[in-house]
């Protein structure tokens, strides 16, 4: 006659108690994920069993509930199983699910602990390079030139043809400008050179005019419809391009075509490099409507100063800049694992990776992984109703295993009695 089954019993209990414990007490802890005590009965060779131990404990990796934190360094998973890989400053890896971030002031992304998040740098991708520390840099963004304009207007064909030739010579003596008899209808288009100065360009139109006096009224063209002049000017009044338009009678632009459209040349100044950039007209129409610019787009901007930054549900680190322009910054890596409930805890939400869990499987947030989300995180996935209620029966189970010590007990008493 022994105590070990009621012994074996209390430890066991005990230890659930514990593991029951810790839940409860991390049911707040973001990314933290739930364990249970797993029991094995023992026998050794003997027909009576000799009690209970504690197996395993084993952490339940599902998904916790997403919260709102109002906070953009706050990243959540969202339907999947990956995990942020972390580093430390000896090169250490751990793996979280904890996405509350913080930014220091060498631009360095970290979590609560100091470990370093790691991710791809801009401009490259997943499998090219290392995950290596994020860094989100305050540096200037550069600025771009100017090579495409798409433009779209609207040209009144009720225009009169203008009396006189365009002509615009800044350097002639004296200065020659266009005046109101050179052209019907004129616009501004800014541009951006090489180092992100502004400058402006001014669009003239007026229809063909016949060289030389008398003037004559505008020909129809080989379309059926009017001739346009386009005379593109620089801010000194330099004439830069000259484009005929041709339209059809039903006002459609049928010269120059798309894949012949024409360029505009800005020559080198103050410090900038010559700009040319393609003049893409496709779109512009003659009717008997007001003379109207519909669209000017070009693809240059000036440099910028970081202003914010916000975290893609792919990973990509978007940086808005002060000349209202993004950037990609980095990419924040994801890994997964083959077993994840042979990934080892280390404390501080953080895992490391055993042979039980298999190599990290490196990628980026989608698929499998789960994507991102911003200003967001992802709760304890501990249910609390469930743990106390487990926790009453884990106190009964004690009880019990102390009951069965004390019945032991009497009958040890009544033997010694005899």
């Amino acid at each position: 006659m022994g105590f070990g089954q009621g012994v074996s019993g209390l430890n066991a209990a005990a230890s659930n108690l514990d593991v029951i414990g810790n839940n409860i007490a991390n049911a707040n802890t973001v990314g933290f994920k739930q364990s249970t005590a797993q029991f094995a009965d023992v026998y050794a060779g003997s027909k009576i069993g000799l009690g209970t131990r504690v197996n395993a404990v084993v952490q339940s990796f599902t998904n916790g509930n997403i919260s709102t934190s109002g906070r953009n360094l706050d990243v959540a998973i969202s339907n999947g199983n990956g995990f942020f890989r972390l580093t430390n400053s000896d090169g250490q890896v751990f793996y979280s699910r904890n996405g509350q971030m913080n930014r220091l002031d060498d631009g360095r992304l970290v979590n609560a602990t100091g470990l370093q998040v790691t991710g791809y740098p801009a401009g490259s991708t997943a499998g090219g390079v290392a995950p290596q520390p994020i860094v989100i840099s305050n540096a200037q963004m550069p600025p771009k030139a100017t090579t495409n304009i798409a433009a779209q207007f609207q040209l009144d064909s009720r225009s009169t043809v203008p009396t006189n030739l365009f002509a615009s010579n800044p350097a002639a003596t004296p200065p020659v400008s266009p005046d109101s008899s050179m052209f019907s209808y004129s616009t501004a288009m800014t541009v951006f050179d090489s180092l992100g100065n502004k400058q402006q360009l001014t669009a003239y139109f007026g229809k063909s005019v016949v060289a030389g006096p008398p003037v004559a009224a505008a020909p129809t063209n080989a379309f059926g419809g009017n001739d346009w002049s386009m005379n593109v000017t620089d801010s000194a009044g330099n004439i830069l391009q000259t484009v005929t338009l041709s339209f059809d009678a039903n006002g459609a632009l049928r010269a120059p075509t798309a894949a012949a459209m024409p360029t505009v040349t800005l020559p080198a100044n103050n410090g900038a490099a010559a700009m040319t950039a393609q003049l893409n007209l496709t779109g512009t129409t003659q009717f008997g409507a007001d003379n109207d610019p519909k669209s000017i787009v070009q693809n240059g901007y000036t440099s910028g100063a970081l202003v914010g930054f916000s975290v893609q549900e792919d990973g990509q680190i978007l940086g808005s800049y002060s000349n209202e322009q993004t950037m990609s910054l980095g990419q924040i890596a994801m890994a997964s694992f083959g077993n994840v409930e042979g990934l080892k805890p280390e404390g501080d939400n953080v895992w490391s990776a055993t042979g039980a869990s298999g190599q990290e499987l490196l990628g980026t947030a989608g698929g499998a992984m789960g994507t991102l989300k911003s200003n967001a995180v992802e709760e304890s996935n501990v249910d609390l109703s469930g743990q106390l209620v487990n926790l009453i029966v884990a106190q009964r189970n004690y009880q019990a295993n102390a009951q069965t010590i004390k019945a032991q007990d009497t009958v040890l008493q009544t033997l010694v009695n005899i």
